[in-house]
């Protein structure tokens, strides 16, 4: 455990068993700060994840600095995080504080400059994220708001709205999520027997329609009108 502290010298054996070592403690810390700090990267969350990526860095790229150090002092800011989200969702003036509030830069289709410089952005982002979200002339915005995650939400004035069965007042049936029974040549049994079906009728089905075998199969799922859809490996 030598490799664990501090070293004039590490071997290349070392140095692996180092980077193994900083690896799965960053997946631990990662599993322990959630999908918020991946998926919504926040002023807290970015904070978070710069530091503690900072930290475990150096004692990667240098034998002179230990990992126990490094990993104490994450263990510590992970702490602290978790107490900032409680407080957070406790207190109010904190989660103003920390959080950044939402920006309306566009709004009956006129764009707000004042927003704009409020969010530190310009047209050009303005005008990329609308064509992210499919529009292509402001003056169809009823209102957009940048939000504090840095994401672009967009509002169509209803009269650009996309038409849909509810106007005409069309009955519809009810969604259902079509189930996976096959993934990757391997027949999923516990969702095949939601479906109230069995192996031999998904290997019957595979022979007489797609002429196949399950292990050609990357793909099938049964929809809730019990039909199969296949898709075979290319």
């Amino acid at each position: 455990m030598y490799f664990f502290y501090g070293q004039e010298t590490l071997t290349a054996v070392e140095w692996i068993l180092r980077a193994v070592i900083a690896f799965f403690f960053l997946l631990v810390v990662a599993r322990i700060l959630g999908q918020r700090t991946i998926s919504q990267l926040r002023l807290l969350d970015f904070v978070i994840a710069l530091v503690i990526g900072n930290i475990i860095a150096h004692p990667l790229s240098d034998e002179e600095l230990g990992l126990e150090g490094s990993m104490i002092t994450t263990i510590v800011l992970v702490i602290l995080y978790l107490i900032s989200l409680l407080g957070i969702l406790r207190f109010p003036s904190l989660r103003k504080l920390l959080n950044s509030s939402p920006v309306t830069v566009v709004k009956n289709g006129e764009i707000l400059n004042k927003g704009l410089n409020k969010a530190r952005i310009s047209i050009d982002v303005l005008l990329e994220e609308l064509r992210e979200e499919k529009v292509e002339d402001v003056k169809k915005v009823a209102l957009s708001i940048w939000e504090a995650d840095g994401k672009l939400s967009v509002f169509l004035d209803p009269k650009y709205e996309p038409i849909t069965p509810f106007h005409y007042q069309m009955k519809t049936e009810s969604f259902n999520l079509p189930v996976t029974v096959i993934k990757e040549g391997k027949i999923l049994y516990n969702n095949l027997k939601e479906t109230n079906k069995d192996e031999s009728w998904i290997i019957s089905n595979l022979k007489t329609s797609y002429q196949t075998d399950v292990k050609n199969v990357i793909l099938a799922t049964i929809d809730s009108k019990n039909n199969l859809k296949v898709f075979l490996y290319k």
